[in-house]
């Protein structure tokens, strides 16, 4: 987007301008006569005084409206104008940066517990294809898990994650209907947050899982990832409550990032146990299969993790 009150400071000097590509104007050369503008000029508004220029005829050039204007052996006013123009940039582009880090994130507007009977199919329908997963109703309400009849997430379960505070960081969406082609749709956020946060006990095991279903059937202190990777918030809490004993329990098809996981917490002296699961997942299993190899995994030694990582490169 353009500066305009760079833009017309410019013209008060150079002339009118020229617009070219993108955000750069032209003018005509104040070093070299040519018939046509030949110095080019960003007044992109995000750069705040970083405003590239060059004179294609007489190759000057320079990374700022300043390095210009010293070229040119302007009057020191017209240095104030321009300082003025950059710091107000700066100021505005400073508040749009605060304005996006105070976005707060929200449930849809259409959201519905499910813990408040509704005699609507959907309803029904919600609640069916959770007790297929095996959520039971004390889970419903643990996990303020809801759905939505309408709307963008319309026919889909919402799963909200809440940080310490009780402040909504994260929701997952799942479609209830097999009919709906978008099975889950997930919100353009960060998802360097912790899972279920306001749920964990970090004085006692925590377990990592990769998405809220699988956090669920475990139950017991359990974080979701919403993915396969630890994100860096995550990492600098588990050090930083000096966690002692971590379970990694993610899906067979990311053995590769469980051990790159498991690896970094072994090197900050925690206990590490790696939950082999074949080709099954937590919410597959369920609460009592899931949490019985849990209580039957022994701790990851160094010698173990090498022998994993050495059978991978054989497959």
């Amino acid at each position: 987007m353009k500066n305009l009150k760079l833009l017309q400071l410019l013209e008060s000097i150079l002339g009118k301008g020229k617009p070219t590509s993108g955000n750069n104007i032209a003018f005509f050369s104040p070093f070299q006569s040519h018939y046509k503008p030949k110095l080019e000029i960003d007044i992109n508004t995000t750069s705040a005084g970083e405003n590239a220029w060059h004179c294609w005829i007489s190759d000057k050039k320079g990374r700022s409206i300043v390095s210009l204007f010293k070229q040119l052996n302007l009057p020191k006013q017209n240095f104030e104008q321009l300082n003025r123009i950059i710091e107000q940039t700066k100021y505005r582009n400073n508040l749009t940066k605060d304005s996006q880090k105070q976005v707060v994130l929200q449930l849809p507007t259409e959201y519905n517990p499910l813990w408040i009977s509704k005699k609507t199919p959907d309803y029904r329908n919600a609640l069916h294809y959770l007790t297929n997963r095996g959520i039971t109703i004390f889970d419903i309400i643990k996990y303020r898990i809801g759905y939505c009849e309408a709307g963008e997430y319309s026919g889909k379960i919402i799963i909200p994650s809440y940080d310490v505070a009780g402040q909504l960081n994260y929701f997952v969406s799942r479609a209830f209907y097999k009919s709906d082609s978008q099975k889950h749709k997930n919100p353009k956020v960060s998802k360097d947050i912790i899972g279920f946060d306001m749920l964990i006990n970090w004085s006692q095991p925590i377990v990592l899982c990769e998405g809220s279903f699988d956090a669920i059937a475990v139950k017991r202190n359990a974080i979701p990832l919403f993915g396969k990777i630890i994100q860096p918030a995550l990492q600098k809490k588990i050090i930083e409550q000096r966690v002692k004993d971590i379970y990694i329990c993610l899906d067979a098809d990311a053995i590769k990032k469980a051990l790159d996981i498991a690896e970094r917490f072994m090197g900050e002296g925690l206990n590490v146990y790696l939950i082999e699961l074949n080709n099954s997942d937590a919410s597959e299993l369920g609460f009592k299969k899931i949490n019985e190899i849990i209580n039957n995994t022994d701790v990851l030694t160094f010698e173990r993790l090498m022998q994993i990582k050495m059978g991978m490169i054989w497959i």
